[in-house]
């Protein structure tokens, strides 16, 4: 499975963004997508998770805010983030769990960097 994420950028406080990871290879052994960032000096922490069968996870901290979503005929999953705050600057990065031969794998996408301004 490979993972080519898109979006992010510089953005007032406020404001919104939109980032996109596009999955390729093996993508039916993917069990779940998700949106994970590590801001300086801190751990990397899930925001956002999409199950295939539907279901959706946030971390506190940016519930009602962002929102993860698929179109699943582009193979892509989005992340909108909106209100977004000075706390959710960080480099963000796509996440798929593949379950395959008794056996859970994690694949990465590159590191999109999300700046919001105060």
């Amino acid at each position: 499975v490979q993972l080519q994420a898109s979006g992010g950028g510089l953005v007032q406080a406020g404001g919104s963004l939109g980032l996109s990871c596009e999955a390729s290879g093996n993508i039916f052994s993917i069990h779940d997508m998700g949106w994970y960032r590590q801001a300086p000096g801190k751990q990397r922490e899930l925001v956002a998770l999409l199950t295939s069968g539907g279901n959706t996870d946030y971390a506190d901290a940016v519930k009602g805010r962002f929102t993860i979503s698929r179109d699943t005929t582009k193979n892509t999953v989005y992340l909108q983030m909106n209100r977004l705050k000075p706390v959710d600057t960080a480099n963000y990065s796509c996440n798929a769990h593949v379950y395959r031969s008794s056996r859970w794998f994690a694949y990465w996408g590159q590191g999109t960097l999300v700046t919001v301004s105060s």
